[in-house]
């Protein structure tokens, strides 16, 4: 990937006269003392006029990824002792997410950016035009560093993780206990999410979204708290993370050390590019402007010799220190392979505790940005956390056996146990009960609120009403008249932070002829609809009795799903279709 410019800067006006006049000086005395230091491997004439001494040093400011600024500190303090104090270069550590949110709303100050991966330029511009901004000025150069996404074990539970390969496989399958800090912060996770998805069955989208709901159990609020996790998890985990990562953590002497599991079924690689940002370009316009001023002050003539003067004398533009810094960052190869670093190339020997020494060779040097944030989308959607009322059909043809033989009720008991360990401790779930005149003349039982599953006395009680429920059965299917009391419940407890769910089980029609019709039941949720609080009802029909017709009719009043389910596995797979299809509503494929 070459320099590029997403927009140019607009000119400002400049100090040409003046400054032409300093710079046409400042060249007599630089050509004169002729006078050159090597900066970044090249002969360069920047820090030329340091031998007499800087009346004032310039200041260079430099955002960089939390991963890589120590690193960078370490080339900017060099960098700075060639200058002589001509130059104090500042490196201001931050996470990747923050300067990204910063820099879309304008007000990041700095010469330049160093993120972690690519990707963080487009999702720039992706928050940027949410704002109704415009996209920033940036001019990306090619990598300085790289880094591959790999698992991290403690170095204790590593041979009891490696008795089988260790692969993206694995994880897809929950072989692999895996911890994923949140891909909306840490660009190794969402890389590994684009791995994960590239070895998921193509045929079959609900295994990668799957497993998403099931690495989203539970979201460490960093990498560091996730490799903290790993000396109390339960099983023997890893963390999808980076070389440079377990580099960082090993290189500060923990109690224990982690090791660098590669996935036997190839990786993906991170790269740091060097992005000029909008303050160092207009320091180039600037000394454009200089450089045009210093042509008049020293007339038609010598027009040439006083661009010269501007441009390449002891008075160095502040785009120009920015280009050296550039120049000796990019050689500082030995530095970053000290912290963990692989090459630009991918390529290089590392000396690091718990990193192999040569490069993953299946690594990929390039990652599909456009890729990432699709599945950025997807992560948002599939993690949001939930408020669900589900809503239990406990009619007496619930009694009645399915193919299997099971009756249906039993078929529902063993597809919900499955279903209930796929939230996170964060979703919050209620459940009612209903069939005809089931709680005096209403249809429905509210047996337990809408409360968080990481309450365990809650999920202990949800747990025991699935249990009881072939004892509960009885009396016909009042579908209709529940329905519309679920919607008004949850829209009275509205949380705007939460998705907002519905999700009716039944295995028949409504039957309640007391009770509403169809026409009416829509006619009511059209009339209580609110956008600013929407409810999607899924509805799940088991068996061959089902009205499915009247279930997406309802389904498309409230922007939900229908979906049909007659085996044990189905519940579990029509979950995943109605969490994975919350963005598409109601036009789903």
């Amino acid at each position: 990937m070459g320099r590029h410019s997403i927009k140019a800067p607009a000119k400002r006006p400049g100090r040409a006269l003046i400054l032409s006049v300093i710079a046409a000086l400042a060249v007599v005395g630089v050509v004169a003392t002729g006078v050159f230091l090597w900066v970044g491997g090249h002969l360069n004439p920047l820090f030329a006029a340091a031998e007499a001494g800087c009346v004032e040093n310039d200041q260079l400011v430099v955002v960089a990824d939390t991963s890589i600024a120590p690193a960078l500190t370490e080339i900017a303090a060099d960098f700075d002792a060639a200058s002589e104090a001509c130059v104090e270069t500042i490196v201001k550590s931050q996470d990747s997410a923050d300067t990204s949110a910063v820099l879309a709303s304008g007000s990041l100050v700095a010469d330049a950016w160093v993120p972690e991966s690519s990707v963080w330029l487009d999702r720039t511009v992706a928050t940027a035009a949410s704002l109704g901004q415009s996209a920033p000025d940036t001019q990306v150069g090619e990598p300085v560093a790289t880094t591959p996404v790999v698992f991290a074990a403690p170095a204790t539970r590593a041979a009891e993780i490696a008795t089988e390969p260790v692969t993206w496989a694995r994880v897809l399958t929950g072989t692999l206990p895996t911890i994923l800090p949140n891909p909306e912060a840490s660009s190794a996770s969402l890389a590994g999410l684009l791995a994960l998805r590239g070895h998921s069955s193509p045929d079959d989208p609900r295994q990668f979204a799957g497993a998403m709901i099931e690495l989203g159990k539970s979201i460490p609020a960093s990498t560091s708290a996730a490799f903290g996790s790993l000396a109390t998890a339960p099983q023997p985990s890893v963390v999808v993370t980076t070389e440079a990562q377990v580099a960082a953590y090993n290189l500060d002497e923990p109690a224990e050390t982690l090791v660098a599991a590669y996935p036997a079924d190839g990786t993906v690689l991170l790269d740091y590019p060097f992005v000029r940002l909008p303050a160092s370009n207009n320091a180039e316009d600037d000394a454009d402007e200089d450089a045009a001023g210093a042509a008049d002050a020293a007339g038609a003539a010598d027009a040439a010799s006083a661009a010269d003067a501007a441009g390449d004398g002891a008075a160095p533009s502040h785009a120009d220190l920015v280009d050296a810094f550039e120049a000796a960052v990019r050689d500082a190869t030995d530095q970053f392979a000290a912290a963990g670093f692989r090459a630009s190339d991918g390529a290089g020997t590392l000396d690091v505790p718990g990193l192999a020494a040569e490069a993953p060779p299946a690594a990929e040097a390039k990652l599909d940005a456009a890729a990432q944030l699709e599945i950025l989308r997807a992560w948002g959607v599939l993690t949001l956390r939930s408020r669900m009322l589900a809503v239990i059909d406990v009619s007496g043809s619930m009694e009645e056996p399915a193919e299997n033989g099971l009756r249906r009720i039993d078929i529902f008991q063993q597809a919900a146990v499955g279903a209930m360990e796929k939230f996170s401790g964060e979703v919050e779930l209620g459940v009612w009960l209903f069939s005809t005149a089931r709680n005096g003349d209403l249809d429905y039982e509210d047996v337990s609120p809408i409360a968080p599953l990481a309450d365990l006395a809650h999920k202990q009680q949800i747990a025991g009403i699935i249990q009881s429920l072939p004892g509960r059965l009885g009396g016909a299917t009042g579908l209709y008249d529940t329905t519309l009391a679920a919607v008004q419940r949850v829209r009275e407890s509205y949380d705007p932070e939460k998705v907002n769910t519905v999700l009716v089980i039944t295995d028949g029609k409504n039957e309640d002829e007391n009770g509403i019709d169809l026409d009416t039941l829509l006619a009511e949720l059209a009339k209580i609809d609110d956008p600013t609080k929407p409810v999607a009802v899924i509805m799940i029909g088991f068996g061959p009795d089902t009205d499915l017709a009247a279930m997406q009719r309802i389904a498309q009043a409230t922007k939900g799903a229908a979906y049909s389910a007659s085996k044990p596995e189905d519940l579990g797979i029509v979950l995943v279709d109605a969490l994975s299809q919350r963005t598409c509503r109601p036009n789903c494929g």
